[in-house]
């Protein structure tokens, strides 16, 4: 919860930090997109750090504490009044690339540490706290920002909220210390991934998958990024730029996904156990499908909370699909090369679907037409991949 804090203090405002900077719209999809593929391709070298440490819990503590002190240059810019966007986007890559360099990690000690008849629900209602918290942060530095706004003291407001985003990581990481580590990886076996080269390792990993049942389904969330990010990065400027929300419709609009999906997960969690990640993966794809569109008929507030409300239910399913299947359908001695895949798979999707919209939406001149044509083709892309769905589902 207390990562969760963060991500809703800081993370999810990085975005409107850049555009309070006074950065255009396209640069802060850049600053929402780019350091993903940055913090991915460093994440590479995980499995080598993993090795030196001998243990996979020291390894994330030492990631979440870099993470937490990539938040000190942002308030500096944001007492400061100014930074350039390469500075912002260095920031934000460290920031990623101490986030994802954890997860494979991350994901070997859950995997230890949780029992499998428990993961159904403990993930459940671990996503659905995560949530609340998500929510309390989004909607309490919303506030801060419609206060700083109206006392012309917005970025004095970004810098407060970065600093609580900072400490709730530090939170986390004191958290993370009290959990115990059941199973050491192996020396040997950590030491022999370390000791292949990067190239060869993904390849590696890549002819690994082919054969098996995660190679479809890595492939398949790859392909369905790419369509939901050529959208995904611009509903922050269309809201603040385009519809001219204050920050206030701003957080109301944005932070209703982030409760619904908290208060729908116990029954999504109740549904998983009953269909199956996999049959849960397909639904709620297919569910995510049009949702772009539903932001074009109206810029009414209600409306538009209305949509999130879907939207946080469609996405919760999707989330807690993508969890299950590492843990339920994947190999025990290809999780962590398969979660290093899916992380680079899915940055590389972010960064491509990222800038074929914005290439679209400079092209049509960031007008309403032009996002509107960018979220009818992230909709497109999105229906074009679920082919790949029948082989996910047939495994």
């Amino acid at each position: 919860m207390a990562f969760s804090v963060m991500v809703g203090c800081g993370e999810t405002y990085f975005s409107a930090f850049a555009l309070a900077l006074g950065l255009g719209p396209v640069a802060a999809g850049m600053v929402a997109s780019v350091p993903i593929l940055v913090g991915a391709l460093l994440q590479l070298a995980a499995p080598l750090a993993v090795a030196k440490i001998g243990s996979n819990r020291r390894w994330v503590i030492a990631c979440t504490v870099v993470q937490a002190l990539c938040f000190v240059p942002m308030i500096w810019w944001a007492i400061r009044g100014h930074a350039r966007l390469w500075e912002l986007v260095v920031a934000a890559s460290l920031y990623w690339s101490a986030g994802m360099a954890g997860v494979p990690a991350w994901t070997a000690w859950m995997a230890t540490l949780v029992p499998d008849q428990l993961r159904t629900s403990y993930f459940a209602n671990r996503n659905r706290l995560g949530q609340f918290a998500v929510f309390l942060g989004f909607m309490v530095s919303g506030l801060v920002l419609q206060w700083g706004e109206a006392r012309e003291s917005l970025l004095a407001a970004f810098a407060a909220m970065f600093v609580v985003a900072g400490v709730a990581r530090l939170v986390s990481t004191v958290c993370l210390c009290a959990c115990r580590e059941p199973q050491l990886p192996r020396p040997d076996a950590a030491a022999t991934r370390a000791a292949v080269p990067l190239a060869q390792r993904v390849t590696g990993a890549l002819r690994g998958m082919a054969g098996r049942r995660s190679g479809p389904i890595v492939a398949y969330l790859c392909c369905f990024v790419f369509g939901t990010q050529m959208a995904a990065p611009y509903f922050t400027p269309y809201m603040l730029r385009e519809l001219g929300f204050s920050y206030h419709a701003f957080m109301l609009v944005f932070g209703t996904s982030f409760l619904a999906k908290a208060l729908l997960l116990p029954t999504i969690g109740r549904l998983a156990s009953r269909v199956g990640p996999l049959r849960l993966i397909w639904l709620s794809s297919l569910a995510i499908v049009p949702l772009a569109l539903l932001w074009l008929p109206s810029s009414n507030v209600a409306y538009l909370c209305g949509v999130q409300v879907l939207a946080g239910a469609c996405w919760a399913a999707y989330e807690l699909a993508v969890m299950l299947i590492f843990f339920q359908e994947v190999e025990a001695d290809e999780r962590t090369g398969v979660v290093t895949i899916y992380n680079l798979g899915v940055a590389v999707a972010t960064v491509a679907g990222a800038a074929t919209g914005g290439l679209i939406l400079r092209s049509l001149g960031e007008t309403w037409q032009a996002y509107a044509t960018v979220f009818a083709v992230s909709c497109l892309a999105r229906l074009a991949v679920t082919p790949i769905l029948r082989r996910v589902r047939g495994g």
